[in-house]
This record gives C-alpha cells, structure tokens and sequence, in this order.
C-alpha cells in the first residue's frame, strides 16, 4: 500500500508540476506562440523530462493525463484526433529518452550516475525526440505544410523550456543546505594535521 501511494503521489505531482509551468508559460511568454501547443520558449517541455527521470512510469502516467486535459480542454478541444495524438506524443518522447538513458548510461533510479554530460544529452535527445514524433504524425495526417518551421520552433522552444526548467531546479538546490552524509567520518583538526596524542 506505501508504494501505491508514493506512485499515486508522483503522478499527482506530475500533473501539479506540468499545469503550474503551463500557467507560467502562459504568462510569461504568450508572445512567443507560433500556433497553439508550439513555442519558442515552452517551459513544460522541462517537466515533461525532469517528471521521466525522477518518477519513470508514474511520471510518465502523469503526463499522459495532464497531456490528454490540456489538448482536449484547452489547446484542441474541437480537434479530437489532434488533442489524443498530442497526449500520446508529449509522454513517449521523454519516456523513450528516459528508458534509452537507462541503456545507454546504465542510468539508476536514485540518478546518482546522471552527469552534467549526460543531462544534457538527455535533454538534447528529448528536444528533438519530441518534435520529431510530433511532425511525423503531422506530416502523415495534415501534410507538408510548415513542418519544417514548426518542427524548428518547437524544438527551440522544448529545448529552451528544458534547460531553464532543469537549470531552475538545479540552481534552487544549490541554495539549500546540504545535509551531513551518514557514511562521512569526524576528523578532528588534530587528525588531519596528523598530530598524534
């Protein structure tokens, strides 16, 4: 019962995570929409990742029911093919980075081996991962038209997103105090000057 309610907790957080950076979005960069769910900055494009790496399949449960109310609530509602496509792709692209990082890198659930090199990768790969899936199903349902701007806006703007998101985190705890590590042993000063009593 405690791990289904850790998972419960993750992909709530998930869903919290995802509508608060969409609101951010929203606020922050209205002037930055190419069309509806394409922007040059797209802050929930971090969440999309961060949520993967931390809570693997909860995050990604998650953003699949965050994904599908925002396309069919909020950004097609009158498209339905359009709102249950976009869902379906704005969770694979990072759930497949995030199980190729696990592959490729060997990549742990506590993410102690996930290097600076290594984020970054990761991001790089889900920023084109994501627009890359979303304009093969543009292409084969609605044709050429724009695929390649939009397809360069969107990565722009999930890349961009990405990186302020992680960068954000990552600076936020850099500024709390760091907790002392079980395993680490007292030295007193004596000790490391090697005095002996």
């Amino acid at each position: 019962m405690p791990h289904l309610r850790l998972q419960f907790a993750m992909v709530l957080a998930t869903i919290v995570m995802f509508a608060l950076t969409l609101a951010a979005n929203d606020w922050l960069f209205p002037q930055l929409e190419l069309i509806p769910g394409i922007n040059w900055i797209y802050l929930p494009a971090g969440v999309r990742l961060v949520a993967t790496l931390l809570f693997g399949g909860a995050g990604a449960l998650g953003l699949l029911i965050v994904s599908w109310l925002v396309c069919f609530l909020y950004l097609f509602p009158d498209d339905f093919s359009r709102a249950f496509m976009g869902g379906i792709l704005a969770t694979v692209a990072p759930y497949l980075v995030y199980k190729s990082a696990q592959h490729w890198f060997g990549l742990r659930a506590s993410l102690a081996n996930l290097t600076p090199k290594r984020l970054l990768a990761c991001i790089v790969a889900y920023s084109v991962a994501s627009p890359l899936l979303h304009h093969i199903w543009f292409y084969l349902h609605d044709g050429a038209d724009h695929v390649v701007q939009s397809f360069f806006v969107m990565f722009i703007g999930d890349l961009s997103g990405t990186l302020i998101v992680i960068y954000t985190i990552k600076g936020l705890l850099a500024l709390m105090p760091r907790r002392p590590r079980a395993d680490a042993q007292c030295t007193f000063p004596e000790q490391s000057a090697g005095h002996r009593n």
